[in-house]
């Protein structure tokens, strides 16, 4: 039972603000615009534990390393949680281990982020293309779809790259990124 409440409480609170954290760190490096709801919600959400965390991680090559690394730091908070809860004992914690497997995790929700942008971002073109959310979606999806776009022509009005994109990183997510996720379980 106290199990059960501890993987709920980690499912609820530590993955989804590791998550957000990734999303800021994604949207800076992509430079959306972050004057819409999401982004304003996403800036106050983390913005007392990133502030006060880029006084002392600086930025590398214009990236928001101290959010990467608080991202890095609460998966890494969710995968112990969640390993203490399945009865994975504590003494002799393999950390190299709980970081590459912290790192493929995050790989993941990464291309789950997008995997998301690009699904949110098509509905949106049906029914409302004109919200303020549309341009923060468009910054994230641009990058990836543009390459796509060249290769894969519309056919008639309809633009077939983001179902293609979708796919794409489903594969990716079903191939390397789980033979990374179990060679890292295999170091735990």
């Amino acid at each position: 039972m106290l199990n059960e409440t501890l993987l709920f409480l980690l499912d609820i609170l530590l993955q989804p603000f590791a998550a957000i954290l990734l999303l800021r760190f994604h949207l800076q490096w992509l430079r959306a615009p972050l004057r819409n709801p999401i982004g304003e919600f996403i800036m106050v959400l983390t913005n007392f534990l990133v502030l006060r965390t880029r006084r002392f991680i600086p930025a590398v090559r214009g990236l928001d390393s101290a959010t990467l690394l608080l991202a890095l730091l609460f998966e890494m908070l969710y995968l112990t949680g969640l390993l203490w809860a399945q009865g994975y004992p504590l003494h002799g914690f393999p950390l190299p281990g709980l970081l590459v497997l912290a790192m493929v995790k995050l790989l993941k929700i990464s291309l789950y982020l997008l995997m998301v942008a690009v699904f949110a971002q098509a509905i949106l073109s049906w029914i409302n293309p004109y919200t303020p959310v549309a341009s923060l979606l468009a910054a994230v999806t641009y990058r990836f779809l543009q390459p796509l776009r060249r290769i894969m022509p519309l056919l008639g009005s309809v633009d077939l790259s983001p179902l293609l994109l979708f796919i794409i990183c489903q594969l990716i997510v079903i191939m390397p990124i789980g033979a990374l996720e179990r060679v890292a379980a295999g170091m735990l």
